[in-house]
């Protein structure tokens, strides 16, 4: 994999940031130049904080966009909290620590990848899977929240697939399952057969490789490895990545986003070393499809 060249002013918060700030520009209906102006800065500053470059950002400045462009009160205080974050390369972002705890960071980064590579050894990943399977866990996840709630929840998760199956560019994905997660049931044999049955199809589109990591494959590298998601953004015409690669990894009182080149690339190697070992795309989806007729006959 490419890496960037290091650049002490663009981190991922920053770069988050910047997004928001040209999508809420952009639908306040403002050029650059214009906001500009509005906003008494030169273009080429808000251009740089657009572009997550500028590593030092003013509240104030801040604060006149979000006032600019109508961004409402709990974004304006999310995006706040993302301007302060530090010049750092591996960043731990605690739930509620200067970024509103509902507030997620993790969606807009993934809603701007051109590629997603994930290994999620217990469940079956956010991007494939069913209502019915995310329902069951979602219930579980937040028991004391309504059931309105809970379906408002399962639908923001069905809107964020639309990333893979969209016609124009969808993300391409790239993905090792754990048998563990075949056979762990959520929502019922009934819900699994059709979960997997999803699986298999999905896994046939052309944007989207699947393969299973079988139980008899051991600990390749000789480590268990946590779920991870590693995101990247594309190349430019000289061949060299839009944005740094991120590596996610999700917590439950808190998520790490690294994008360090070193430990990207250690993450990289290791999913490899995973993909190495699984089955095939094609074996993958037969087991898959013979799974799912197990569930069916279990009923």
């Amino acid at each position: 994999m490419t890496q960037p060249t290091s650049d002490a002013g663009s981190t991922l918060p920053r770069r988050q940031l910047g997004r928001y700030l040209l999508e809420w520009r952009t639908r306040a209906g403002y050029t650059q130049t214009k906001a500009a102006q509005l906003l008494e800065m030169g273009a080429t500053s808000l251009g740089r904080l657009e572009k997550g470059e500028n590593s030092r950002i003013k509240s104030r400045d801040l604060q006149a966009a979000c006032d600019l462009y109508g961004v409402p009160e709990d974004l304006a205080a999310a995006l706040v909290g993302l301007a302060k974050q530090t010049n750092v390369k591996n960043w731990w972002h605690q739930y509620g620590d200067l970024i509103p705890k509902d507030f997620d960071v993790y969606v807009g980064l993934e809603a701007a990848a051109s590629k997603i590579t994930t290994y999620q050894p217990d469940l079956v990943p956010g991007l494939l899977q069913i209502a019915e399977y995310d329902r069951s866990l979602v219930s579980q996840i937040w028991p004391a929240d309504p059931p309105e709630e809970w379906e408002r929840r399962v639908q923001l998760k069905m809107q964020r697939q639309r990333i893979v199956s969209r016609r124009t560019q969808p993300v391409e994905l790239d993905v090792v399952v754990g048998e563990a997660a075949l056979r762990r049931v959520a929502g019922g044999r009934t819900v699994m057969a059709a979960q997997l049955r999803r699986l298999a199809d999905e896994s046939a589109q052309e944007n989207i490789e699947l393969r299973i990591l079988p139980s008899e494959a051991r600990f390749p590298g000789g480590i268990s490895m946590p779920p991870f998601v590693l995101l990247q953004y594309g190349e430019s015409a000289r061949g060299e990545p839009v944005e740094p690669p991120v590596v996610f990894l999700e917590g439950i009182v808190g998520n790490m986003y690294i994008e360090d080149a070193d430990n990207v690339a250690s993450f990289s190697r290791s999913f490899d070393r995973l993909r190495d070992v699984a089955l095939d795309c094609t074996d993958s989806r037969q087991m898959l499809r013979k799974m799912a007729r197990e569930y069916e006959s279990e009923r």
